[in-house]
């Protein structure tokens, strides 16, 4: 079994990418074949705007699991942090079948498997004791 600690930083630093190519995303890199959907390259700005939220969410996951995983300490109380961690796996878990689902192959074989470990990660994670 892989130790807490080793999940929430292999979490963290896959939050963390997601992070980065949100961020691509709403600075208009023409990456939208391999996100919502995969129906167009360059994404219209309601997605860019959509795209430059979702950095600060990642962001804020991978703090959470770090928080979690005992690697950072984290200024909120301990039960808000659980919750976060057990909110991260159900969003990595919906996150691989809405992957698995669309008709992107980039999504499908690219962020369905990524979404799926990082739901492995973020479960051992918010499983492990406190």
């Amino acid at each position: 079994m892989i130790p807490a600690t080793l999940a929430a930083t292999l979490a963290a630093a896959g939050f963390v990418v997601i992070a980065a190519f949100q961020l691509l995303l709403a600075l208009g890199a023409p990456l939208g074949r391999a996100a919502y959907g995969g129906r167009n390259a360059e994404l219209s700005p309601a997605f860019r705007r959509a795209s430059a939220g979702a950095v600060l969410i990642w962001l804020l996951a991978a703090v959470f699991i770090l928080g979690r995983g005992g690697v950072l300490s984290v200024p909120l109380p301990d039960v808000v942090v659980d919750v976060g961690a057990w909110v991260l796996v159900v969003l990595s878990v919906l996150g691989t079948i809405v992957n698995l689902a669309s008709s992107s192959p980039w999504e499908r074989f690219g962020w369905a498997p990524f979404s799926a470990a990082l739901a492995v990660l973020s479960f051992i994670v918010a499983s492990s004791p406190s």
